[in-house]
């Protein structure tokens, strides 16, 4: 089973800011990563990160070599949402041998950490940003807190865009994660009001998807041009 966690940041206007120009960032190395995906029709994670890491350092020195790599998950999950979900109007199995669809993550894509780039402690949060650690306070139930130490986190994500964003905490067990990209189109995670500046309690959401093959969606944050 996946469960997941979104709690909406109370973060300022600075701080926000800072968050949109990670997140600018982040979607550019996904959009840099595409054409190696179309020429070689290869979106394996290991396989990506072997074909593309170097060159991807040397291209956005800026951006963090384990933000390189989870820019690279993220660009092998989508795929594998569009060219392998069932029901896909861009399945392999559709496609052929016609060229793979072009491909565009747009600026306000969400951005994929992991325990490298993003930790908790204590209710604190310590979060890679392209200019340095931000820190903030994330008040979480005793439950979802205690999953951090119990449950295997698959995924930790930064959606949104503006002064509006929240991080979703994905876990789950063994046998979840088999489900894990399928179950990223079906869950349903209804967005809540923004908190006034200065209110220092957080909105948490929480999500169970407990059967992933629901009716496909495919991501928003991807545009996506069949080939001609």
């Amino acid at each position: 089973m996946i469960s997941l966690v979104s709690v909406r940041l109370n973060i300022t206007l600075e701080q926000s800011n800072r968050l949109r120009a990670l997140q600018i960032a982040f979607a550019e190395v996904c959009n840099a990563l595409v054409p190696t995906v179309r020429e070689a029709r290869i979106w394996n994670r290991v396989t990506l990160h072997h074909m593309t890491y170097t060159d991807l350092r040397e291209r956005f020195p800026a951006v963090g070599s384990q933000m390189v790599c989870n820019a690279i998950y993220s660009v092998s999950r989508a795929c594998r949402l569009v060219f392998q979900t069932p029901g896909s109007p861009f399945h392999l199995s559709v496609l052929g041998d016609k060229p793979l669809p072009m491909m565009r993550f747009v600026d306000t894509s969400p951005v994929y950490f992991d325990r490298h780039t993003l930790s908790l402690k204590a209710g604190r949060i310590s979060m890679y940003t392209l200019d340095g650690r931000m820190r903030f306070h994330l008040t979480l139930e005793p439950d979802d807190e205690r999953a951090f130490h119990e449950r295997k986190l698959f995924d930790i994500i930064l959606k949104g865009s503006g002064e509006a964003y929240s991080l979703n905490f994905r876990f789950g067990d063994a046998t979840g994660a088999e489900n894990l990209v399928l179950a990223a189109v079906t869950e349903t995670v209804q967005p809540q009001p923004l908190l006034p500046p200065g209110n220092d309690t957080q909105t948490i959401v929480r999500a169970t998807n407990h059967s992933p093959h629901g009716s496909l969606s495919l991501p928003d944050y991807v545009l996506i041009e069949a080939a001609a």
